[in-house]
């Protein structure tokens, strides 16, 4: 059986420092459908019991990286599996830091009939540029 795998990758530059960006993507996640438009809760608050997250996640405090495994919903009629992964690191000069994106996929098939590997790319670019102003902001 042939693998349809691969990997697609971006850098982000932000305003916001490389902690308050981690911390957010750590420990703020179910804000998120506040602050970009392109973002739905899949069930409840994301927060108490009845609440359905279509991911399971693991944290590298140590490297301000987060690995995202999508598993439900849209994703899964297309990818066997997709994973988001989200590393922040300091700017070396002046403030702010830069997002690493990575998105590691396995296809169903070779075509697809849902969001390509780089148009998933370019949908965490746009939501990482929102967070990035929502942290500005407040």
């Amino acid at each position: 059986m042939q693998a349809f795998g691969g990997k697609v990758q971006s850098e982000v530059e932000i305003q916001a420092s490389a902690a308050q960006f981690y911390n957010f993507n750590r420990k703020q996640l179910e804000h998120l459908p506040n602050i970009s438009t392109n973002i739905n809760g899949a069930k409840g608050d994301w927060q108490n019991v009845g609440s359905v997250k279509q991911w399971e996640f693991t944290i590298d405090d140590e490297n301000k990286a987060i690995t995202y495994s999508v598993f439900d919903g849209e994703v899964s009629k297309n990818y066997k599996s997709l994973k988001a992964i989200i590393q922040v690191i300091d700017k070396e000069h002046g403030g702010g830091g830069i997002v690493k994106l990575t998105y590691e996929y396995e296809k169903q098939k070779e075509d697809i009939t849902g969001l390509s590997p780089q148009s998933i790319l370019e949908f965490g670019i746009k939501v990482t540029k929102e967070i990035d102003v929502h942290l500005v902001k407040n």
